[in-house]
């Protein structure tokens, strides 16, 4: 494993792996989590993998989160050790205080720790059982979900664990380059890899340039990106592209969001058809899935469903539409699970249309031939940059200054980012109304920075019907 700091030999990388996984077994109760709360880092990798070998499920929390958010996903998924980076080691000493029982330990100065600790691997008399990821919540707070069995299925012991990594998509190809945050299902499904063999380099952001180089520099076989990244690749200099040695790639895995059909297209035109593009969220993993050569005889399709899920479309009574009709699109469960969000009865219901189906929050058609087209959205979530935003939260922070009468986060489409959040503000005093930046900060006083508006501009009225609920379709529309 390699990142921009330093690399690990395979031996280097499973003595720190094994002595995180024996210090985990002899402090921490078995069942309780194992929370990795830390920037993009060689460490980090290694927090994961070693939380993982001592049979404790793991909380990956997003490094960009403010103490209290951290503390909220801490005491949900009953956390007992938070391992930090430099970047998050205070942020998480103060969340780990806030709850009951639970430690932190950071990676800055964990040599002691890790001194500690036995050598050797543990025994392999305990079952690995599924991540606890966190998603943005409708009505403000974040919901927990268990990684769904279709992406990360209970194994009964360590040696079962990684024989179900070997037949990974990225096991076998080369080394895998991870350039999203490890918060994020997809780099956390590459890491997993790691414990059959596959190795790793890590970028701690996304760069354009950067991630070029490692391309090229490290040999990368595979990697995950988002529309947003291609957008961004596709914005360098000719010259740099032309330049750039990507010949080594074999998978691009390719998530977040459905990608503009010009962007795909001038990626494929540049790399190759090594794409595979898949279409999902955290609570159900992958719903379809599209290769680079049907997506070149479809383009703008997300795929074909993929077992164990069958996509329908249905009107706004719930009844199925003709095929290439446009509808709620809708996704049933054959296995009956669906979506379950863990610790929480009603919010699994409320995910359901019916039992075992369930929707995703957006427009889209079937044709005859199964090809499944997203077209719009009918939820309030806003894909930005690859990441899922609910401007519930902020909505919540805003409505709770005292110049602010009313106000809608909508999505607004943006060539970068693919959707940008922007505040619709109604003044409580038209006479005088609240300024901008004075929001803005506002906002980013009381919210992480991502769930903060790019944008905020100031309205009339929102159009909230007899029951005060918004159109937000319309908005989105009206304020595009």
């Amino acid at each position: 494993m390699v990142d921009a700091r330093r690399a690990w030999s395979v031996d280097e990388a499973w003595d720190v792996i094994d002595r995180i996984a024996n210090l985990i077994r002899d402090s921490l109760d078995e069942g309780r989590r194992v929370a990795v709360f830390a920037e993009n880092a060689g460490e980090a990798v290694l927090a994961h993998v070693g939380a993982m070998r001592a049979g404790a499920s793991v909380v990956a929390v997003n490094s960009h989160l403010a103490a209290p958010e951290v503390a909220y996903q801490l005491e949900v998924g009953d956390v007992g050790l938070v391992i930090s980076g430099p970047a998050t080691s205070v942020r998480g000493s103060e969340a780990a205080q806030m709850v009951e029982d639970c430690r932190t330990v950071s990676w800055d100065s964990w040599d002691d720790w890790l001194a500690s600790a036995p050598g050797g691997p543990p025994a392999d008399d305990r079952p690995i059982p599924p991540n606890l990821l966190f998603t943005s919540g409708t009505t403000g707070r974040p919901k927990a979900t268990e990684l769904p069995p279709n992406v990360f299925p209970r194994r009964d012991s360590w040696t079962e664990f990684v024989e179900a990594a070997a037949a990974n998509r990225f096991s076998g190809l080369g080394r895998h380059l991870v350039v999203a945050p490890l918060h994020h299902t997809g780099p956390l499904n590459a890491v997993r890899t790691l414990t059959a063999g596959t190795p790793i380099g890590i970028l701690d952001r996304f760069d354009p340039t950067r991630t070029l180089e490692a391309i090229g520099r490290w040999q990368i076989a595979s990697t995950t990106l988002v529309p947003t990244h291609m957008s961004r690749l596709l914005a360098l200099p000719e010259a740099t592209r032309t330049a750039a040695d990507v010949s080594t790639l074999r998978l691009v895995f390719q998530t977040g969001a459905s990608c503009p059909i010009p962007v795909k297209r001038a990626m494929i035109d540049w790399w190759g058809p090594v794409f595979l593009e898949a279409y999902g969220a955290t609570e159900v993993g992958v719903t379809c899935r599209i290769t680079s050569d049907e997506w070149l005889d479809h383009p703008g399709s997300v795929g074909r469903s993929v077992p164990p899920y069958e996509a329908l479309v249905l009107d706004d009574d719930g009844d199925p539409v003709p095929a290439g009709t446009e509808g709620r699109l809708c996704f049933r469960d054959t296995t009956g699970r669906g979506v379950v969000y863990h610790g929480d009865p009603e919010r699994t219901a409320a995910a359901h249309v019916s039992p075992g189906v369930f929707t995703l929050g957006e427009i889209g058609r079937v044709d005859e031939d199964g090809w499944v087209y997203v077209t719009d959205r009918f939820a309030d979530m806003v894909v930005t940059g690859g990441v899922n935003v609910y401007p519930a939260e902020m909505e919540q922070v805003l409505a709770a200054h005292p110049q602010v009468a009313d106000v809608a986060g909508v999505g607004i489409p943006d060539e970068d980012l693919g959707e940008v959040l922007v505040a619709l503000v109604v003044p409580a005093d038209a006479s005088d109304p609240p300024n901008g930046s004075d929001l803005q900060s506002w906002c980013e006083e009381r919210l992480s920075r991502f769930k903060c508006p790019r944008e905020i501009r100031l309205v009339d009225d929102l159009g909230r019907n007899a029951l005060g609920k918004l159109d937000k379709r319309a908005l989105r529309s009206t304020h595009a």
